[in-house]
């Protein structure tokens, strides 16, 4: 357990966090939430000791171990295998198996376990930095944005992985539905301080809007009693007969706290510009073929047309060609075979991961997006700095010294000058806090042209995707129908298998309108089932946990012991140790594969099992 008590910490004029006090408890998985700026990578690194606190303190258990991922990158080793085996704890040095599972989990292949780390883009080596935390087993693990550098199935794998992590984690993510899947636990940073709560963002969220709608109707009203009570004073001061009343008045104004009313925090508020489109589709691929290398072919034979309101996501394992395919669709790198006929009327925009190194540094906010074409004018440019959250002076920031989420905004302003009638995005997530996704969401739900969009966030893919273009197997393909379809036909074949929650005849969803008795009685049922299943899972998973604890100890145990006997000559005895701590790990490495997939399970049904009750609540009459 950590407990943090009476925090403070400024940079200059600036207060992030102010008296703020929270404990994590054993196995507790929490997820910080909070807007960018307000402090949330502040406080992993008050918790490391890389940052000192102006007031109040981090509480640490003696020995405790945290495991954070740095951005630094400092590999000594010639392989990334070895690279990864530094991560595991001393006794563990030749379990190298480990170390290749979480590599294989994070999308390296059995190839690249022997290349150099040096030969691997920035994004693999920050994984490789994250595999020797995963490995290293900390008391607690501290993630701050884990899914930027990962495609879809390995967001997959380390979401089942931190599921059945048996200690505690803290977890920064703008992924709401990945947060939301691991996480027992949610913690916010809000208006200097800090509320944790048991439950996902989607409780937390809704448990400050309540608050804070109790809160402004309380100062109203106690405004509405206030000035009462100073009319009364004000006009019977003068009246002897009532001196006793006035004075009565006046002690219980005095006692009055006064609440200053809740300043509105600022959020993206924007919209995509349409241009017209008098036809009905925009472009039409035909069996389009590009490499960078004749000898690995990233896309064959692609052929789609789109329609002028699609909604396409392109999805799939990194370095397989997603984003090339939306160069080659902005015309920004030459076909190698096929062709793309666009209609006369495209007005195409592109959101591009590396068009960030492209913002001139010496410029403002404000000047980035004025120059963005020649018909811009000063208050357009204003107006969308506003959008973006640049108001004011913050506008006239220059590009080098604002933030990678900030250069994020500026790059989704300049798109927002020119009307467009297809939107060309890639990873436009990345970098933004979770309430500037949700802002980001609707926006392109409501833009009236179509979209093409890169991204491996679940929550994006289930709410947009009418069709998928698919990287997967060697090659690339459309899908016809939502990222669900895509799911039930099969989906990832190149990930673990996931297990699918066992659906019985007596848990069939209730169609048709019922009423209240009727309604009473399925519920019941749902429920009642609901216990058969969950309470074994949670019965055994207790059980796995309590063994692993055991087991952990007896492994302790059983090191201290070598440590001694190894100072002595004793063989057998060195011998039957070895053979016990042998038998010791693999009962423990058994019981952490049945824990996850036990948890997987857990969740899963549980998942179910609300469904199944959201839906008969709509089915009443």
């Amino acid at each position: 357990m950590i407990s943090v008590e009476s925090l403070t910490k400024s940079f200059g004029s600036q207060t992030l966090l102010k008296k703020i006090s929270f404990k994590i408890n054993a196995r507790e998985k929490v997820g910080i939430v909070g807007r960018n700026g307000h402090g949330k990578t502040t406080l992993f690194r008050l918790i490391m000791g890389e940052e000192h606190p102006d007031d109040g303190a981090v509480i640490l258990p003696k020995d405790y171990r945290i495991g954070y991922v740095r951005q630094h990158l400092d590999f000594t080793e010639d392989t990334l295998l070895l690279e990864g085996v530094k991560g595991l704890p001393d006794q563990e040095r030749h379990h190298h198996w480990k170390v290749e599972k979480i590599l294989a989990g994070l999308g390296f292949s059995v190839e690249d376990m022997q290349r150099h780390p040096g030969e691997f883009s920035g994004g693999f080596q920050v994984r490789l930095n994250l595999a020797k935390v995963l490995v290293s087993e900390p008391d607690m693990l501290l993630l701050d944005e884990p899914t930027n550098y990962l495609d879809i199935t390995s967001i997959r794998w380390i979401e089942r992985f931190l599921m059945s992590w048996p200690r505690e984690l803290l977890l920064i993510t703008h992924d709401r539905s990945f947060m939301d899947t691991v996480v027992t636990h949610t913690l916010g940073l809000h208006r200097q301080q800090v509320r944790k709560i048991k439950g996902n963002t989607e409780k937390y969220y809704s448990q400050i809007a309540q608050d804070e709608e109790i809160y402004e109707k309380t100062r109203a009203n106690d405004e509405r009693r206030r000035k009462e009570i100073e009319q009364f004073i004000s006009r019977f001061r003068a009246k002897a007969r009532l001196a006793n009343l006035v004075q009565s008045r006046i002690k219980t104004l005095g006692k009055m706290e006064k609440r200053e009313k809740i300043e509105q925090i600022k959020t993206l508020d924007f919209s995509f510009q349409s241009a017209a489109l008098p036809g009905k589709f925009l472009l039409h691929v035909r069996d389009v073929s590009f490499s960078y290398d004749p000898t690995v072919p990233l896309i064959t034979n692609l052929s789609f047309t789109v329609g002028k309101k699609d909604r396409i996501c392109v999805v799939g394992r990194n370095g397989k060609g997603k984003t090339t395919l939306l160069k080659l669709l902005a015309g920004l790198l030459n076909l190698y075979q096929g062709e793309i006929n666009y209609s006369p009327n495209l007005k195409k925009g592109l959101f591009e991961q590396s068009n960030i190194s492209s913002l001139i540094d010496s410029r403002t906010v404000e000047e980035e997006i004025l120059y963005t074409q020649p018909d811009v004018n000063l208050q357009t440019a204003r107006n969308i700095c506003g959008a973006m959250m640049f108001e004011g002076d913050a506008a006239l920031k220059k590009i080098e010294i604002i933030s990678g989420g900030e250069k994020s905004r500026v790059m989704l302003g300049k798109l927002l000058v020119t009307p467009v009638n297809l939107l060309l995005l890639d990873e436009p997530t990345n970098h933004l806090d979770m309430e500037s996704c949700d802002a980001l969401l609707a926006a392109i739900d409501s833009f009236e042209g179509a979209v093409i969009i890169v991204t491996h966030n679940e929550m994006f893919l289930h709410a947009l995707a009418q069709r998928l273009i698919v990287f997967q197997d060697e090659r690339s393909y459309l899908f016809e129908g939502s990222y669900q379809r895509f799911l039930e036909k099969g989906g990832w074949r190149d990930e673990e298998e996931i297990p699918k929650p066992t659906q019985k005849s007596s848990r069939e969803k209730p169609d048709g309108k019922i009423n209240k008795k009727e309604m009473r009685r399925r519920r019941s049922e749902i429920i009642t089932e609901r216990g058969k299943v969950l309470i074994p899972l949670e019965k055994r998973i207790s059980e796995v946990e309590n063994n692993i604890e055991r087991l952990e100890k007896e492994f302790k145990d059983h090191t201290a012991a070598m440590q001694l006997v190894s100072q002595q000559p004793d063989g057998n005895r060195i011998v039957r140790i070895s053979q016990a701590m042998h038998t010791c790990q693999e009962s423990i490495d058994r019981l952490f594969d049945e824990l996850e997939q036990l948890s997987t399970t857990l969740q899963e049904q549980k998942a179910f099992f609300e469904e199944q009750l959201a839906l008969l609540d709509r089915q009443q009459d």
